[in-house]
């Protein structure tokens, strides 16, 4: 069976040139350099650009909501997948407070799930239209602590794909794990990233000095 392949796309300052680095999430059916274009839009001049690729473009085959073993292997390689993402940056002298995320629709969800699997103080986590996976979130797969970690998550109500109960129950668990959560819900918007939410994304994560 075909896995999720080490393969990351790479854009914006070289990673052994870069202070910081974005580590963005493609969504099912979207292409790692699709979801690069979309850092044209964030304040992140200086970072480094990374973005992972899903085999045959999806992180896992089902709902993220289907019962998390109805989604292996594929999702227990995506998970491994941004573990090395991240282990790579770490060695190339980022450290995690300075590795940033951006994920969309299905690559919202694994991000959300990444991060919050490996809490730590990150520099700051962007998703779109997502939420924890699972037909039940298990919050016994999060131990850690995000250590004050900035977490925009921007979402449609209603959203064919993600209810906006989950999100906001993944939203609660973020803040349960010490995450600065903002959660923004726009009526009827649809599947899609909106101007608004690449405002608050810059205005809450992207500018934000350490303080």
């Amino acid at each position: 069976m075909e896995m999720h392949q080490k393969e990351l796309v790479t854009a914006g300052t070289p990673i052994e040139q870069a202070e910081k680095a974005l580590i963005m999430i493609h969504g099912r059916g979207g292409t790692a350099e699709d979801i690069l274009a979309v850092a044209d839009h964030f304040n992140v001049d200086g970072f480094a650009l990374v973005a992972p690729k899903a085999y045959n473009n999806s992180w896992y085959p089902l709902s993220f909501m289907a019962p998390e073993d109805q989604n292996q292997p594929w999702l227990s390689s995506a998970l491994e997948l941004l573990k090395h993402t991240e282990a790579e940056l770490n060695k190339q002298g980022i450290a995690s407070e300075n590795i940033y995320f951006f994920g969309f629709s299905q690559g919202a969800c694994l991000t959300l799930e990444y991060i919050t699997r490996n809490a730590k103080r990150y520099g700051g986590a962007v998703a779109i239209i997502g939420g924890l996976i699972g037909e039940n979130i298990n919050t016994g797969d999060y131990i850690t602590d995000f250590e004050q970690t900035p977490v925009f998550i921007g979402t449609s109500d209603p959203d064919t794909h993600v209810p906006l109960e989950r999100v906001q129950r993944t939203a609660e668990i973020l803040k349960n794990k010490n995450a600065e959560v903002l959660l923004e819900v726009f009526e009827n918007v649809g599947h899609t990233i909106l101007q608004q939410e690449i405002t608050i994304a810059n205005n809450f994560v992207f500018r934000r000095e350490k303080v």
